[in-house]
């Protein structure tokens, strides 16, 4: 199902409710463009996400204040796979640190699954997946029993645990690996391993922080395969984060892009590429050519930082 055009706001909160929006991040200038008119859809679907004036500041070691995140407005709806997008720095990973309740939001207000991530942290914690881009497992333990941990640290019944891990495992192509300590296997191992922490007790609504990143064609094509046939099962509601624009092209329901803090783009994919396409001299815009268009900067050129780091 899509919900393309539900939500858009300008930086002044101004609703254009039914129509995309972009804010140029160049030169400030807001275009409004028709997109399917969905008045009604807020008051008859459930939003795992919804996110009003969300901010956050900084202090450096000079005193000065850096505003990485400056008062977004976000809301997805359950079931939607929404792409999260934006060149390094953009303020991206410190989103979704406060969604996750990982960092306190410095002002603004968000419920994530129904529940207050200031005032209820941990009953989001307890419905949402979340893979960041760091290592999420112990390097000490060995891979099978970090899964375990996890199922029990959820809930899950010791048999259960163990039963999901074996699943994961086989899964995400770790089986060989399960007896290995964490610190023994490869940054693509250790990787699908990370994904599979957060799968662990199936959650409504999944965060992924680059995913992908260090896995090769063929496992990444396996982590999707996964990923989407659970959430056909289940209904989980997916919020992603990633450099690859063929991920975000194929597989979400709506892209949004961010940049220097604030949410400057919000279709779907085709829906930019048809706005491009429009008013350029492009005939058929790929992503990054929106991308460029919006930001300035190609995600490719953001990419690149990625890729070394995980190799």
């Amino acid at each position: 199902m899509r919900f393309s055009g539900i939500w858009r706001e300008t930086r002044a909160r101004t609703a254009v409710v039914g129509e995309a929006w972009v804010v140029n991040g160049r030169n400030g200038d807001v275009r409004a463009d028709s997109g399917q008119y969905l008045a009604g859809m807020l008051g008859r679907v459930r939003l795992m996400i919804n996110a009003q004036g969300l901010a956050r500041t900084f202090q450096t070691s000079n005193y000065s204040t850096v505003e990485a995140v400056r008062g977004i407005d976000l809301h997805v709806a359950e079931g939607e796979l929404v792409a999260f997008l934006g060149p390094n720095g953009a303020g991206k990973s410190t989103t979704l640190r406060m969604l996750t309740t990982l960092l306190p939001p410095t002002s603004g207000t968000a419920t994530v699954a129904g529940f207050d991530i200031a005032s209820d942290p941990g009953e989001v914690r307890r419905c949402i997946g979340y893979v960041g881009q760091g290592d999420g497992a112990g390097h000490m333990q060995r891979v099978r029993d970090e899964l375990i941990t996890q199922g029990r640290c959820y809930g899950i019944g010791a048999a259960e645990s163990r039963h999901r891990a074996d699943e994961l495992l086989e899964q995400l192509q770790l089986t060989e690996q399960a007896n290995q300590k964490v610190m023994t296997l490869s940054g693509g191992q250790k990787r699908r391993l990370d994904v599979a922490l957060g799968l662990v007790h199936r959650p409504g609504l999944l965060f992924l922080d680059e995913p992908s990143t260090g896995l090769d064609p063929q496992n990444r094509a396996n982590l999707w395969s996964h990923i989407l046939r659970l959430r056909e099962e289940t209904g989980m509601t997916i919020f992603l984060t990633t450099h690859y624009l063929d991920e975000a092209d194929a597989m979400a329901e709506r892209v949004m892009v961010m940049d220097r803090g604030e949410v400057i783009a919000d279709d779907t994919a085709d829906g930019l590429k048809a706005d491009l396409a429009a008013r350029s001299d492009l005939a058929q815009p790929t992503l990054d050519d929106v991308f460029l268009d919006l930001t300035g900067r190609s995600l490719r050129d953001s990419f690149m930082p990625a890729v070394a780091a995980a190799a």
